[in-house]
């Protein structure tokens, strides 16, 4: 009886608990508030999120739309910075970002100190994840992955004005030249 008693209470705590993060199928805590969003409208927030952020740096950098994915019930989309931005610039950039996404309320998670490929992690209030991390040529990528959402269609993300249409393909790698970002030399002082 006594054991019967404890694997009840186990059992109870156990899918209280899945509700309450959002593992559970019965519409309370987390999940209930997710099941409005469709994968498409999530996919627009991330276009949203990316595109605040590349608005929020200065001096402006040129970009594309990276690769997009979309998942069993979540959408991955990702922005690739066509502008070099030199090794002795990328701490600067970082910090612009992070003050950026600090101010809007985002969770920082995590960063990667490397020197030849430093990342930032964050969450948002509405659990989208979004990070900033050099990669290859020392390119600046965006990516932004929404929480599990009510499946459906994800159209491509939309074409900006003065930018190529997304295709789907690999972005470019960087090679617009930026007085200020592709410099050679540290940033003097902060701003």
């Amino acid at each position: 009886m006594k054991h019967r008693l404890i694997f009840a209470t186990l059992l109870v705590a156990g899918t209280t608990s899945c509700g309450m993060i959002g593992g559970g199928n019965d519409g309370g805590g987390e999940k209930k508030e997710k099941s409005n969003m469709n994968m498409q409208e999530a996919a627009d927030r991330a276009d949203a999120l990316l595109a605040d952020t590349m608005d929020a740096i200065k001096p402006p950098v040129d970009w594309v739309h990276g690769l997009s994915s979309d998942l069993s019930c979540s959408v991955s989309r990702r922005v690739a910075v066509t502008t070099v931005i030199s090794n002795e610039r990328r701490g600067s950039f970082l910090g612009i970002v992070e003050r950026h996404w600090k101010k809007k309320g985002f969770t920082h998670r995590g960063s990667n100190n490397s020197k030849s490929s430093p990342a930032t992690y964050f969450l948002t209030s509405d659990n989208f994840q979004i990070r900033l991390r050099f990669g290859y040529q020392g390119q600046a990528q965006f990516e932004v992955t929404t929480p599990c959402v009510e499946e459906s269609e994800v159209s491509p993300p939309k074409p900006r004005a003065g930018a190529p249409e997304y295709d789907g393909s690999e972005p470019p790698p960087p090679d617009e030249r930026s007085e200020f970002w592709s410099a050679d030399s540290p940033v003097q002082g902060t701003s």
